[in-house]
Parts: C-alpha cells; sequence; structure tokens
C-alpha cells in the first residue's frame, strides 16, 4: 500500500461533496508530503446545493453548479468512484461496490466520513408505494420534475413540507415555497392553485427567520400549518399526525435525514455519526475516525457553511498530529436565503442573516428588507466554493 511503502499516512475521505473535498484539500495543502489522501464517491460529479431551488424559477442551471472531480487528481488526491456499503473501524477498511459491481477495499490510517445525507421515508405510510410522485428541490432529477409539473400545473394545490430538525438546509423548504408562489403568479394561475406549507416544527426554520417566513407566507395568502407531520402519503393526498387530510396536485416533500446505514451497522452512530464534540470531530471510541458535513452528529444547523469549517476542524486534528500548521476557522457565517418575487417577476429577492455559533446563547442577525443584491451574492458565495475546491491547486 502507498502509505506503507512511503511512509505516508493513508487517509480515506467517504464523500465527494464540500465537507470530503474541504477535508481532503486542506490536508494535501498542509500536510501533502505526509499523506495519501483517496476520495471514495457514488457519483462521478458533484452538483452545488444552495442555489438548486432557482432552477424552479429558470435563474439557475445543472451545468453551473456542477463539477467533475478530474482537476483533484493534478492536486495530488486520489478519486475512487462506488457506493460504500460497509467500514470496519476495527479492521481499519472501507468496503465499497464500484460502478462494475465489483467489491473493493482501502485501508487507511484514518478515516473521514463525510458522506451527507439520505432521505428516509421509510416511516411514512404508504410511502414506497407512492414516492414516484414525490418531487423536491434537493436531488436534481426530482428537481427538474418539479420545475415541469410547476410549470404546467393550472388548477389544484402545491404541498410542501418540511420534517422535523436536523435536516439539510434548513431554509429550503421555506424558499421552495416562495419561489412555487412566484411561478404561480408569473404564469397568472396563483389564484386557481392553493399553496400550503407543511412544516413538522413548531416554526419554519430556522429559527431566527421565523418571523419573516410567516409575514410573507400570510402576505402572498400561503397557508402555513405547523407541528404536524405527514404521516401517510396516498395518490393526490397526504395525512397529518393529527388525522388531518391534505389534498394536493404537486407534492413537493423532504423526507427526514440520516447518515447512511453504514454508519450504524459500524457501530459509529444511529442516526448521525458521533463526535466528541463540534471542535474535536473524531469518534468516541476511535481516535482514527473523524467526521464532517451533514453526517456529523452536530449541535447546528446542517448547511454548507457549517460542513466546510466541520471538514477544517476534522482535518486539523490530522494536521496537528503529523506536526503541521492548523488551519483558522470557528463556527460563525453570514447567508442568504431566497424569499421569491412578490410581483412574479423571475427575479428573486433574498434576504440575508447571520448565525455566530462561538457566542452562547449563538448570534443571530436578520436583515429583513429582501434585496436582489442578495441573491446574487450566494450565487457568488457558491460559485467562489465550488471554483475553490473543483480545480487545480495553483502551481501544479
Amino acid at each position: 500500500m502507498p502509505g506503507v511503502a512511503t511512509g505516508r499516512k493513508r487517509v480515506v475521505v467517504v464523500g465527494g461533496g464540500i465537507a470530503g473535498v474541504g477535508a481532503a484539500r486542506t490536508l494535501v495543502e498542509r500536510v501533502g508530503d505526509s499523506v495519501d489522501v483517496t476520495i471514495v464517491t457514488r457519483d462521478t460529479y458533484y452538483a452545488a446545493g444552495p442555489s438548486r431551488p432557482l432552477i424552479l424559477t429558470g435563474e439557475q442551471s445543472v451545468d453551473r453548479i456542477m463539477r467533475g472531480y478530474e482537476p483533484l487528481a493534478h492536486a495530488g488526491i486520489k478519486v475512487v468512484y462506488g457506493a460504500v456499503k460497509r467500514v470496519d473501524p476495527g479492521e481499519r477498511r472501507v468496503y465499497f461496490t464500484s460502478p462494475g459491481g465489483v467489491e473493493r477495499s482501502l485501508g487507511y490510517d484514518y478515516l473521514i466520513l463525510a458522506p451527507g445525507v439520505v432521505y428516509d421515508g421509510s416511516g411514512i405510510e404508504g410511502y414506497w408505494e407512492h414516492m414516484n410522485l414525490i418531487v423536491n428541490v434537493y436531488e436534481l432529477g426530482r428537481v427538474q420534475a418539479f420545475k415541469h409539473e410547476l410549470w404546467s400545473i393550472r388548477e389544484g394545490a402545491v404541498l410542501v413540507y418540511a420534517p422535523k430538525m436536523p435536516y439539510r438546509c434548513a431554509p429550503a423548504p421555506s424558499e421552495t415555497t416562495l419561489l412555487v408562489d412566484t411561478v404561480l403568479r408569473h404564469r397568472g394561475v396563483r389564484g386557481r392553485v392553493r399553496v400550503i406549507h407543511v412544516d413538522a416544527n413548531e416554526v419554519p426554520q430556522p429559527k431566527p427567520l421565523a418571523k419573516v417566513y410567516k409575514e410573507m407566507f400570510e402576505d402572498r395568502g400561503i397557508e402555513l400549518i405547523t407541528g404536524r407531520e405527514i404521516v401517510e402519503v396516498g395518490n393526490g393526498y397526504v395525512r397529518l399526525s393529527d388525522g388531518e387530510k391534505l389534498e394536493y396536485t404537486i407534492l413537493a416533500m423532504l423526507e427526514p435525514n440520516r447518515a447512511p446505514r453504514f454508519i450504524e451497522e459500524a457501530g459509529l452512530g444511529e442516526r448521525w455519526v458521533e463526535v466528541r464534540s463540534p471542535t474535536n470531530l473524531r469518534h468516541p471510541k476511535y481516535d482514527d475516525v473523524l467526521a464532517a458535513g451533514d453526517a456529523a452528529k452536530l449541535p447546528f444547523p446542517k448547511n454548507q457553511e457549517i460542513a466546510y469549517e466541520s471538514a477544517l476542524y476534522a482535518a486539523n486534528s490530522i494536521i496537528e498530529e503529523l506536526g503541521g500548521e492548523p488551519v483558522s476557522v470557528q463556527y460563525a457565517f453570514v447567508g442568504w436565503v431566497y424569499v421569491g418575487n412578490p410581483e412574479g417577476r423571475l427575479e428573486t429577492l433574498s434576504v440575508q442573516f447571520g448565525l455566530d455559533f462561538t457566542r452562547q446563547p449563538p448570534g443571530a442577525r436578520v436583515e429583513g428588507e429582501p434585496k436582489r443584491e442578495y441573491t446574487l451574492q450566494k450565487d457568488r458565495w457558491e460559485q467562489s466554493y465550488l471554483n475553490r475546491l473543483y480545480h487545480t491547486l495553483p502551481g501544479l
């Protein structure tokens, strides 16, 4: 193995998203002579998530948010494609199935688990029979189907559902609802289509923006139901936890989130990967297993900034152990959420907010005035991540 032959430490990273690639790049940049880094990823490409809701309005296109992994080879990072099936922390080995169906494995000295989340609706009655009717803005195929349905509907009801926290990108369901309203207004059919937002949480998420969302829903005639879960999905209807039945023409439902099953099967956590603390992302039992991104059990919202910051903390643990200089990082950021356009123009406005988890209680601020410039800032921020992480390192 390369790690044995060269004396370098073998680092296997499960997941090719912002957290996985962020951790891999940080290791190569800081202690590249001491590590061999391999990313195991199921997909042969990465597609950013924050701006996917804008695919509904046509303001975003898949080609702008998609990147391949080929440049990482020039940066000294190996990428192998395959679906991870099993992790054996005692044996220090990751087992995965290659695209050709062959089971392979990799040994490691350090393992960084950043596989993201899976959407699990198995606890909802009728889910498996009717999952082909469900759309959302989280997955590329489903958001494209959602866009087609949204631009075709003439009457009926669009129902958007947010499960209980934590789930990936807390504002996305509310963003979806407001963009649905915008498209329907643009098409001139809003008066014939009900828009219903069902949120299993007591208020729309994240909490600092709840008041903004509730006021906008009321102003735009969007029906808001909170504190109730969808417990049954049928053909054209859902049933809530209090027994109420709601009919839908389009069902944009985010299923509850969890880490992939191989995490639980390896004894690394039940729903999420257990970590020692938000800044010490080693597993409580295994010093050589670390977690980052949405799959890590952190007391924060699951979003791109937190995913990246956690990746830096995970990388720092290895960097310090190998005698390198750690990177500066803290859990604090500025973000933007889409609020559509009340006039039905396909020029989405956004609200800016900030969260600072270095303080107790956490600091939060909201710039309540929707602006087009905030939408453009969010686009520049997303593109900067893609261009910084999915390209060749300078000088290589």
